[in-house]
This record gives C-alpha cells, sequence and structure tokens, in this order.
C-alpha cells in the first residue's frame, strides 16, 4: 500500500526483515497513528498489538515516538493477554467473534479482578487519565473507568472538566463518553477553550452513527463529490470528519451543523473537502471547490468561519 509517499508492506504479510527496509514518511507515520487510534477505541486490541509490532520493526520514527510505542505495546500484552498472538492462534474463529454484549461483561470481569488484585487500581487509572503527555493509553485509562464501580468516579472527572481548562477537546469528549457509560445523568457545564458549554450526558455519542443526520449528511456530500474528482481524499475526510465533531462537540460550531439547513451542510462539506485537500496536496483551488458545492457569495462569510474552525483544528496538535 501506498500512503503518503512512502511504500508500506502489510504487517500480516510481511517479514521482519522485510519490515526493516521500509521506511514510515510523516504523512505515512500520520495515518497509522489514526489507525492505532481508532483499533485501540474500538477495542481491537489484537490488531493494535500486530500494527504497533510492524510499526517498530520499520525506519522513520524519532527516538520519542518509538518509546512511545514500545511503552504501549508492552502494557497492551500485560493488560490484554487473551489479545496476544499465541492466545489467538489456540482459538477457532467462532470464539474470536464475540458479540459486543459479551466482549463489555468481559472488559467488566477483567476490572474487577484487577481491583481484587490492586487496591490502588482506581487511582491509577484516574492519574493515566489525566496526565501528561496525552497519549493512547489516555483513552485505554478513560475506558477502563466506564467499568469501575465506585460512585466517585463521575464526580472527580467532572471536576477535572470543570477545574483543568488545558485539557483537549478530543479528551473532553471522551471524558463525557465514559460518564455517559457509566450511567451518569444530568448537565454538565465546562469550559471548550474559550467557549463555555453545557451538555447532557445521557445524549452524547458513543459512536458516529448516534450523531445528528445533518453530520451524516456533510459527509455523504463530500463523498458524493470526490467519488468523481478526487476517491481518495474521502477516506481522509472521513477521519477527519470524526475527529473534528468530537472535538467541537456542545459547542456552537456543533449546534450550527446539526440545526443546519442544506446550506449550511453545503458549507461545512466544501470547508472540509478543502481542508482535506490542501492536507493532502499542499494546495488547491478554492474557488473550484465553493463552485463544487454550492457556495454562493451570500454565504461565503460562512463558509470562511467553517474553513477556518477546520483548518485551526487540524493546525492544532493533541498535546504531548
Amino acid at each position: 500500500m501506498n500512503v503518503g509517499g512512502a511504500i508500506i508492506t502489510d504487517s500480516t504479510n510481511s517479514h521482519t526483515d522485510s519490515n526493516r527496509n521500509v521506511v514510515l514518511f510523516p504523512k505515512t507515520l500520520d495515518y497509522y497513528q489514526v489507525e492505532l487510534t481508532n483499533m485501540l477505541e474500538t477495542e481491537r486490541y489484537h490488531e493494535a498489538i500486530s500494527l504497533l509490532e510492524f510499526l517498530l520493526q520499520c525506519q522513520g520514527q524519532d527516538q520519542r515516538q518509538l518509546e512511545e510505542w514500545e511503552s504501549l505495546l508492552g502494557w497492551l500484552r500485560t493488560t490484554f493477554p487473551e489479545s496476544s498472538h499465541d492466545h489467538f492462534e489456540g482459538l477457532d474463529a467462532s470464539e474470536d467473534e464475540e458479540p459486543a454484549a459479551n466482549n463489555e461483561q468481559i472488559m467488566r470481569e477483567r476490572i474487577r479482578l484487577k481491583q481484587s488484585e490492586d487496591r490502588l487500581y482506581e487511582e491509577k487509572l484516574l492519574k493515566t487519565a489525566m496526565e501528561r503527555p496525552v497519549s493512547e493509553r489516555t483513552l485505554l485509562a478513560l475506558e477502563q473507568l466506564s467499568y469501575l464501580d465506585q460512585p466517585d468516579i463521575e464526580q472527580r472527572l467532572i471536576e477535572w472538566l470543570q477545574e483543568e481548562h488545558q485539557i483537549h477537546p478530543l479528551i473532553q469528549f471522551r471524558v463525557l463518553q465514559t460518564l455517559r457509560r457509566r450511567g451518569y445523568r444530568g448537565t454538565v457545564s465546562f469550559m471548550h477553550q474559550h467557549e463555555r458549554v453545557d451538555v447532557e450526558v445521557e445524549t452524547v455519542p458513543l459512536d458516529p452513527t448516534e450523531f445528528p443526520l445533518t453530520i451524516i449528511q456533510i459527509l455523504e456530500r463530500v463523498s458524493d463529490k470526490a467519488e468523481i474528482s478526487a476517491p481518495n481524499l474521502f477516506y481522509f475526510a472521513q477521519e477527519l470528519w470524526t475527529q473534528f465533531i468530537m472535538s467541537i462537540y456542545g459547542t456552537q460550531n456543533y449546534i450550527w451543523i446539526t440545526r443546519g439547513d442544506d446550506a449550511e451542510i453545503d458549507i461545512w462539506a466544501a470547508a472540509l473537502h478543502q481542508t482535506v485537500a490542501e492536507t493532502l496536496e499542499g494546495s488547491s483551488n478554492e474557488e473550484e471547490t465553493r463552485n463544487m458545492y454550492g457556495v454562493t457569495d451570500s454565504i461565503r462569510f460562512r463558509y470562511e468561519q467553517a474553513y477556518r474552525a477546520i483548518h485551526q483544528f487540524v493546525s492544532s496538535q493533541m498535546p504531548r
């Protein structure tokens, strides 16, 4: 597979020696970082372990990145031993395809076992979730906090949201998801960068299908346009849009999008298309993009606001 100008070998089919000849360019690293995060978010730990093993055999990463991946790989193998290769080799395909409900029950039992073995387990998870630099462990810790029984966890997470104003917007959203998974009901108010937001926790989406229809329609609009002009663009647009929407959840921009009409859908679809095209290609004809989506002069100011919001998100990096 060719991603971002680098030749990439499939980790499941390549040998160790050939992997060492693979050089990962910056855009390729970003691509795999997104893939790794998605695997962790969807509890595909076996796939995440395989990807990390592959990445650690390649070249092009800096020492800090290698240390982070090695640390995460070791942590995954220890925390989820059933996701290791040896374990999976002994399973039938039917055992490997467990329903989501069973997976949740397994997770709850695993967390209870860890609690029984370590009385400080709750504190360790909270510390991991709140510590810096932010890493994939942050997301995993928040996920595991969803299954702990201690009633004070909700209040401590809410206090963290309200008192710590430097939390990255994506982590804020993950905290809200953790609160919802724990069954918390009520409104939580906190500062989202420079904007105060009020969120009803029981309405926080747990997966992309739970977001309002307009958010899905914007992606569909980009898909329709990109299918002809830039078929490779849509994959990256889909990844960016999901991350962006989570990062603005509860804000005025989010409200505008969810309550928007067809013109608002065109505005955000055009802004998303333009941002991704610029990110992938380095430049793109903005006027051509606006014409493609029917963004006229009467709504150009709103388009520029939308474009600026997405572009700022892309420009900002997760704090490390």
